[in-house]
């Protein structure tokens, strides 16, 4: 009877390998956001240096938003009845590998002007190579797409659903922010 249970409760939950997996990615993407503010930080330092203005932006609500989307993903899989399912799962990572190559190829185009706050330096035109080419901000677009889809892996549609609604919003002040700063340099 006991092992019946531990079974089906297991089955509801996903097993402890796909929970320790999932976490592992966690700590992946988690890792990568730590060495981009790193990067972000030095391309800061030496735009400022160049005569960038910082403007305002929503940083410690985006940090306290990101922070949070990390805790309750794992917290989701961890104690809530989620489980990955195949399809759903490949579709997670496959999102989480766009939203990467999306944020990635933003990185590649605006090279030392690209940071995580908003920063411009006067008399410098505004970056239309690369994938800003056919898009507007896609390292947002990519960060959007990977709320989404990093919960997705392990069956977190709750953290996936609340958090893109949360992105949405803070996106939505954010980009009007970097317009403005973008039109006074």
């Amino acid at each position: 009877m006991t092992r019946a249970r531990d079974s089906r409760r297991a089955e509801a939950g996903g097993s402890l390998a796909s929970r320790i997996a999932f976490t592992s990615l966690v700590a992946f993407v988690g890792g990568l956001r730590v060495a981009e503010l790193r990067l972000s930080a030095r391309h800061e330092r030496a735009l400022l240096a160049r005569g960038g203005v910082r403007h305002p932006s929503q940083m410690p609500a985006m940090r306290a938003m990101h922070g949070a989307w990390f805790a309750a993903m794992l917290i989701e899989v961890w104690t809530q009845p989620t489980r990955p399912r195949r399809g759903l799962a490949a579709l997670g990572l496959a999102g989480v590998g766009a939203g990467m190559a999306v944020r990635a190829a933003s990185q590649r185009a605006l090279g030392d002007r690209w940071t995580a706050s908003i920063v411009t330096v006067p008399g410098e035109a505004r970056v239309r190579s690369g994938v800003f080419g056919w898009m507007r901000h896609p390292n947002y677009a990519g960060v959007a797409v990977e709320i989404a889809a990093v919960p997705l892996v392990h069956g977190a549609w709750r953290t996936a659903t609340a958090f893109s609604l949360l992105d949405a919003a803070l996106l939505a002040v954010r980009i009007r922010a970097e317009e403005r700063a973008l039109g006074d340099s």
